[in-house]
């Protein structure tokens, strides 16, 4: 598969805020099919040692989240930024039909994909994948909605709520929901 899902947690919402958990998933939108799957807690001192800037609405917000959000983000487990930065490129390298080509979808073009690769910048690691593969969920959420579609309304959500991982294989099925929708069948190497 040559599309993964990113969902971030963070402490903010500049390309600067600090991650406190990462989920990933392949994906193949054409079929629907869900692949190999990546999950780490990141450890919040890590991240802002490296430079990252939290906010204090965010923290708020996260504040008012339930218990088991919260717990996931606090997680005695969690991994230092690099380690946790390093496991995710490992992850992508092992299972990419070909990192040089690997589309990586963010929910939003100036969040997930823009904070991780500041994460992988200020840490000295390269990014493992290339900026002008990065794609916006939110775009093909509007395309959805342009035709009539808006799984984000209409999908159940399996899982927990606010959990990176829950978050983006729920994201990999309404992106690949409306993929079905704007792409024929016949042509699978979009």
């Amino acid at each position: 598969m040559n599309h993964l899902m990113i969902d971030l947690k963070t402490m903010g919402n500049k390309p600067t805020a600090p991650i406190v958990s990462i989920g990933a998933v392949f994906f193949d939108p054409q079929s629907g099919k869900i692949g190999e799957e990546f999950y780490t807690a990141v450890q919040l001192e890590s991240a802002m040692a490296q430079g990252a800037q939290p906010d204090g609405d965010t923290i708020i917000w996260w504040m008012k989240q339930s218990t088991e959000a919260r717990a996931a983000i606090c997680a005695d487990d969690a991994m230092p930024i690099p380690s946790a930065l390093s496991e995710l490129s490992h992850f992508i390298n092992r299972h990419a039909d070909n990192p040089k080509y690997l589309k990586v979808w963010g929910n939003g073009a100036s969040f997930d994909n823009v904070i991780l690769r500041g994460a992988y910048e200020r840490a000295g690691h390269i990014t493992p994948w290339k900026f002008w593969n990065d794609q916006d969920v939110r775009t093909i959420v509007d395309l959805g909605r342009a035709v009539g579609f808006d799984p984000k309304r209409d999908m159940p959500f399996e899982g927990e709520m606010h959990n990176a991982l829950a978050d983006a294989k729920h994201q990999a099925k309404y992106v690949s929901a409306i993929w079905q929708k704007l792409v024929p069948a016949t042509n699978p190497n979009i």
